[in-house]
This record gives C-alpha cells, structure tokens and sequence, in this order.
C-alpha cells in the first residue's frame, strides 16, 4: 500500500521522514478551514484533519492517507495563519506572556477504516519587547504559521514553557502519527 500525506506542509513532509515514515505521495488537500460558528478549536483541528483525510483518500484508493491540521488557540480564540505582517503582529501581542494551546487533529485512513486522535500542548511565551517583535517580523519565518510564529525557528527564544509534545507545534505529533500509521499498516 502507497502512504499518502495529505498535506502540502513541508514541515509535515520533515517530520515523517525524521522518523521514518516518509511518504510515496504529497498530495494537497484542499478544503475550507473557515471555523464554523462558536466551533471550538478542538472541534476545529479535528474536522479539518478529517476533512483533508477524506478528500485526499477519495482520489487515492488502497492507500494510507495521514491528515494533520494544527490550531493555534488563546482561549476559544483561534489565531489565524498569519499572511499579513499586522497578522503576525496582532497574534504576538495576544501571546506575549501568555499561555496558549496548540490543538493538533491526526487522521489516518486506510482500508475503509479511520484512526483519529487529538493532540494538545500548552505553550507559554515570555513577554515579548517591541525589539523582539521587530526582529522576528524580519525574518519573515511567521508567514503561513498558524498563530505567526515558528517555534523550530527564532520563536523558539519565546518559549518560556511546553507542556506536552514539541512536534505538535510544530506541525504533527510524530509519536500519535507513528502510531497510527503501524496501527493502520497492521490491520489486514
């Protein structure tokens, strides 16, 4: 059987090859990721991962698909992938000496059959100056990062605590997704 990632994410892509796991196939998963009304961010990391697991298993039969979505969450208020450097700005101020929780959604599917787990870290940033907002803008690495910042990258000098798994914010729990790709492999 083919193993398919249903994602165009590079750091994705990174982090299943690390540990093994690198897919046949990349194919992008092309759904909506509008929350819904008073959805949860919770609820909102696990309907989209499903959703992309869906739609990429659709076109590729007798396949594994894994599909990972991440949400960036202060509270109920879920931060966007910022495309804007007022974007990423307005989401590091709401961080700044703050906790927030990283929700990670992992689907795989496989012979009719679906595996689905939640991951949930909790991230606490330092407060943040005006310069070290200023010098991490530069860098111009929270372009497409949900909640605008990479903690692979620069940011990870932000990170004051973590609570739980550090591939999650990073994009995919490797540990869950491991384990769900052996579970869907050994099922007959």
């Amino acid at each position: 059987m083919k193993f398919v990632l249903a994602s165009s994410s590079p750091r994705r892509l990174a982090l299943l090859s690390q540990i093994g796991r690198t897919p046949d196939v990349v194919a992008h998963a092309d759904v909506d990721e509008t929350p819904h009304k008073a959805e949860q961010p919770r609820q909102l990391a696990d309907r989209l991962a499903l959703a992309k697991a869906e739609a990429v298993a659709a076109l590729h039969k007798d396949s594994v698909i894994l599909a990972a979505d991440t949400v960036v969450a202060c509270g109920r208020r879920v931060l966007p992938k910022a495309e804007t450097e007022s974007e990423a700005r307005d989401c590091l101020a709401l961080l700044s000496g703050r906790r927030h929780r990283v929700h990670g959604g992992i689907v795989v599917i496989a012979r009719g059959k679906i595996w689905q787990r939640h991951v949930e870290t909790i991230v606490r940033f330092k407060r943040l100056t005006a310069a070290e907002v200023d010098a991490y803008i530069a860098t111009d690495e929270w372009r497409g990062k949900a909640g605008g910042y990479a903690i692979q990258g620069h940011a990870a000098a932000f990170v004051a605590a973590i609570n739980g798994s550090y591939t999650n914010v990073v994009g995919l729990c490797a540990y869950t997704a491991d384990k769900l790709i052996a579970a869907a492999l050994s099922q007959p």
